[in-house]
């Protein structure tokens, strides 16, 4: 039974005691692979009587299992000649700097005019082509934040790459502009963070139950009720930074999800600034910086004009 955006499943008496990737692969086999169940499991995309379980969890008679829809496999996407403000590319990788606006990779409600549609268009192949939906894709970057971001044109650059940021060796800084004034001029927020079960768009720090995540943060300017910061995550939870400043009562500008509008800007005042990587083969350490976006440059205008 199908109801909005999650499929569900009761756990009928024979079924009981198996493996909740295994309940879920039997009935979705002809759709998807185990190991793309036991992925959206392990990212809370799936819930047992509206509580998150590991992939091991033994369900029990009775059980509802509700499943968050995946995207459908396609078997080709198509290329697409998209612009790209590619600032780095060798044989094994490139960086782009993606604008605001982009998606990442097709998903539900974007299934074409992404990145990894430009991507297909620019390079002969990308790294993970086995993963029909994100090939190439080490990590993400929001909708509606732009800057910098690594692609792997091969396998063993997409493996090297994703251990990286694994291993949190990946240096990584934002800028980001938030309501309010920040009074340290320095800190860290270590509060864990886990979707939300009634929306599961949003996420929201969760002391129980919820993923670590680490992000560090350095005050650059202060307005009369604005913040321009500096942040380094440690690590790579999905709307981390959002979901972080607005816990600590400063929402990143713009945000309409976690925070208000604002007139100065049309999206969340966050850009992914400055990114350094080992290269995979070469393990030469890469670096590079981007210039803060002409619509945050505008916000900064507009907040020293209007405070």
């Amino acid at each position: 039974m199908t109801r909005n955006r999650f499929t569900e499943f009761v756990v009928e008496d024979r079924e009981a005691g198996q493996r909740l990737d295994v309940f879920l692969a039997e009935k979705m086999s002809s759709q998807h692979s185990r190991a793309q169940l036991q992925k959206l499991i392990k990212n809370e995309g799936v819930l047992v009587n509206g509580r998150c379980a590991a992939p091991h969890y033994p369900v029990k008679a009775g059980e509802k299992i509700h499943v968050e829809k995946l995207n459908t496999p396609v078997e080709e996407l198509p290329a697409e000649p998209i612009p790209l403000d590619i600032v780095y590319e060798d044989e094994d990788c490139l960086v782009v700097n993606k604008p605001a606006g982009m998606v990442v990779h097709p998903a539900h409600g974007n299934p074409n005019h992404t990145l990894v549609n430009a991507l297909l268009f620019h390079v002969q192949s990308l790294g993970n082509a086995e993963d029909k939906v994100r090939p190439g894709i080490v990590h993400r970057l929001d909708k509606d934040t732009s800057g910098l971001l690594v692609v792997a044109k091969n396998d063993h650059a997409h493996a090297k790459l994703a251990r990286q940021f694994k291993e949190h060796t990946i240096d990584r800084v934002y800028n980001a502009i938030v309501r309010g004034v920040v009074q340290h001029d320095e800190g860290v927020c270590e509060e864990p963070v886990g979707r939300a079960f009634l929306n599961r768009k949003k996420v929201v720090v969760r002391p129980s139950g919820g993923k670590d995540a680490v992000t560090f943060f350095r005050v650059l300017k202060r307005f009369e009720n604005a913040t321009l910061v500096e942040i380094r995550p440690q690590t790579g939870r999905t709307h981390q930074i959002r979901v972080h400043f607005a816990h600590m009562g400063h929402p990143v500008l713009g945000d309409t999800l976690y925070g208000v509008p604002c007139p100065g800007i049309k999206r969340q005042a966050l850009h992914a600034l400055t990114l350094g990587f080992e290269q995979p083969r070469t393990k030469k350490k890469i670096h590079l910086t981007s210039q803060l976006p002409e619509d945050m440059q505008g916000l900064l205008r507009f907040l020293e004009s209007h405070p």
